[in-house]
């Protein structure tokens, strides 16, 4: 049975499960490996993605790979924790500084379409986004990534209404942005005409919970 790991320890076993590329070539080697990985993510999906695949497309040995991914998880791991510390980088600089409303209005809501927009044509993000709910190590680090992002957002909110409570905003922040999370998933499982409608019902939401005095 898997123990349940903080987000913290869920972060470390998975770095621990694959080896740390130390030279320009290896690490080389591994971009190809992972560069493999998504492309065939992309056409068939992460389930029936087989080690194998990915070591000849990537022009590499299987014991090549294994020296890297001891194995399909430790990939995906590795593709998850790229895509979240690019997302935490573009929503920690579109958030920075912002203090005032119109401000904060402007950059949620650009910051939601851009998410959208990127869920829709990622088949990759969207593979591995729904696989975090079969994989309680994944679901963790997606727990993280969602926390770390709420304090951004709750970075605004504090110097918005420096008077209000700030507990009061932390969990408005978090459970404004895991609402986010839920809504995208269901806005990219149905026809594109009802997940726009549903993204743009989100946002009108979120931002008048943000944005109440």
């Amino acid at each position: 049975m898997e123990d349940a790991a903080t987000p913290v320890s869920a972060q470390k076993q998975a770095a621990s499960q694959r080896r740390a590329p130390s030279q320009q070539r290896s690490r080389e080697r591994v971009e190809r490996m992972l560069a493999a990985a998504s492309a065939l993510i992309a056409e068939q999906g992460s389930d029936a993605m087989r080690m194998g695949e990915v070591a000849e497309r990537a022009g590499v040995s299987i014991g090549s790979l294994y020296q890297f991914f001891p194995d399909k998880r430790a990939i995906i791991w590795a593709l998850a924790e790229r895509y979240t510390a690019e997302s935490q980088s573009c929503i920690s600089a579109a958030l920075a500084g912002i203090s005032d409303a119109e401000r904060l209005q402007s950059a949620f809501s650009e910051l939601v379409d851009i998410y959208y927009r990127l869920f829709l044509a990622e088949p990759v993000i969207r593979d591995i986004w729904s696989g975090t709910q079969a994989d309680k190590a994944l679901r963790q680090l997606e727990l993280a990534d969602s926390r770390a992002n709420a304090e951004f957002l709750s970075a605004v909110l504090k110097r918005l209404r420096p008077a209000a409570d700030p507990a009061t905003l932390e969990t408005t922040a978090f459970l404004v942005w895991q609402m986010g999370e839920a809504a995208m998933r269901l806005a990219i499982s149905v026809e594109r005409q009802e997940g726009d409608r549903l993204v743009a019902a989100y946002k009108r939401m979120a931002l008048r919970e943000l944005l109440a005095e």
